[in-house]
């Protein structure tokens, strides 16, 4: 069992306090396996993170080694008031050669999940987030000819094995981020740089999305699926200008309205995640699309501009899909704790405005459980609730921020985020008062653009802002 002390707070509003939030809303964090597990060595990520010539800057190496601590880090979100937990399957254990299907991996994510559902942690499962098998990349990815079939054998054999345990199934983590990354500016894998293929690898992830939704559909359980788009809010860098709206609108085209207008017919799914974070600003006349945030903007370590309006708007975008909605990912990348509570608390409170003006929101996902692995950014950016300290055994370290965060998802109350006092196994504690893991109070900001390679040189021009999770 967890030895974190475990937040004592009443489910009920105080006398005469609504609740922002209803009794049956989701509330948890997410992790991705590639950037939590540790050794998942046969995947193109692994590949594109030992080539010096990209932009990747570290090894994932050994993640936070949760392939072998999933049990205590479910049992220790469970005690910090999560309902709810979302992760992903690694196609490259499971699959590790073409319809060759590891039965010690299935059996593995059975053990994983069923962990999940016995810690009380409704399961949001991932079948795709990011990573590839090398064999898969090897044939072309999501360009081969057969690429959808063979993602929906998988998906067929993997729904056969654990269907039952998966009561929600996210099919595809950010397909939009996928084509653009890896196919337009070239700092994921594969690392192109085409215009014409960004376009076509969105097209192809639409319709892989549809056949993991058939998948699933006809496998055992009643599992429910839905597509996991990050939308940040996009606009013009000059208002007045009509060539930078026209290009910022053709951009949207294909970063939000392709995704959301195209959940059309019987494949679309149950539900739509939305992942958001930040406003960016498209420009014609930059290399790289996008504009640097204007001048006073207030900025992560990953060089994003905080907007939590954004949040509000791209929701009520979303629901133009006629689904309902979670928020399946959404935080901040930040080594001061108090920029994290403050993030928190505006952007629940978009969340709560916009299930106040009609949107059909039902949960709330935080990116992320744990500082892990950030893709080409390695492990500076700190995203997590928890803190890992990678040179001592992977300890993990719950953030003031992960108190406050469980306050809420106890109470359903906005306000429960700055409760003034917590009692903790009987000692009062104020998490919002805590110093950080490191002892500091107020960490400099670094900057973790997807841009640098380990040389400190980036040969794609690859930009600042267009980072996924």
């Amino acid at each position: 069992m967890s030895s974190f002390p475990v937040p004592q707070v009443s489910s009920s509003p105080e006398r005469g306090e609504v609740a922002d939030f209803p009794a049956d809303f989701l509330w948890g964090s997410a992790t991705a396996a590639h950037q939590v597990e540790g050794g998942n060595v046969n995947n193109d990520w692994w590949a594109f993170e030992h080539d010096p010539s990209t932009a990747a800057r570290e090894s994932s190496g050994d993640g936070i080694d949760q392939f072998h601590r999933y049990e205590e880090d479910f049992e220790l979100l469970k005690s910090l008031g999560h309902n709810t937990h979302r992760l992903s399957l690694e196609w490259s254990r499971i699959e590790p050669a073409p319809g060759e299907f590891s039965r010690s991996a299935l059996a593995h994510y059975r053990r994983v999940l069923t962990a999940l559902a016995d810690a009380g942690l409704t399961g949001f499962v991932t079948l795709h987030h990011f990573t590839l098998p090398g064999w898969f990349a090897g044939r072309g990815g999501w360009l081969g000819p057969d690429a959808i079939a063979v993602f929906e054998r998988y998906c067929e054999r993997v729904v056969a094995e654990l269907g039952d345990l998966m009561p929600f199934v996210c099919t595809i983590n950010e397909p939009q981020m996928v084509a653009l990354h890896g196919y337009l500016e070239g700092y994921h894998p594969p690392g192109v740089t085409n215009p014409m293929l960004w376009k076509r690898v969105g097209r192809e992830l639409l319709r892989a999305h549809e056949a993991a939704v058939r998948a699933v559909r006809g496998g055992p359980g009643e599992s429910r699926t839905g597509l996991v788009l990050q939308l940040p809010l996009l606009g013009p860098a000059r208002e007045h200008d009509a060539a930078c709206q026209a290009f910022c609108d053709a951009m949207r085209g294909e970063i939000v309205d392709l995704y959301v207008d195209g959940l059309t017919g019987p494949d679309r799914g149950d539900w739509l995640g939305v992942q958001y974070y930040r406003k960016q600003w498209v420009d014609p006349a930059s290399p790289t699309r996008f504009a640097d945030p204007p001048a006073g903007s207030k900025l992560t370590q990953m060089g994003w501009a905080v907007y939590p309006d954004g949040l509000r708007q791209v929701l009520h975008r979303a629901a133009e899909a006629g689904l309902p909605l979670y928020v399946t990912e959404n935080g901040i990348a930040t080594e001061d704790d108090t920029e994290r509570l403050d993030y928190l608390e505006s952007h629940l409170a978009a969340v709560a405005q916009a299930r106040a003006e009609g949107v059909d929101v039902r949960g709330y996902i935080h990116w992320s459980a744990f500082d892990n692995f950030e893709w080409s950014s390695g492990y500076g950016p700190k995203f997590g609730l928890i803190a890992i300290d990678r040179d001592k055994d992977f300890t993990r370290t719950p953030k003031p921020s992960a108190y406050a965060f469980g306050r809420v998802a106890t109470t359903g109350r906005l306000s429960a985020l700055r409760a003034a006092s917590l009692t903790l196994h009987g000692a009062d504690h104020d998490p919002a008062r805590a110093p950080s893991p490191s002892g500091t109070t107020s960490p400099a900001r670094r900057a973790f653009p997807e841009t640098a390679s380990r040389s400190g040189s980036n040969s794609r021009n690859a930009p600042q802002q267009s980072a996924a999770r």
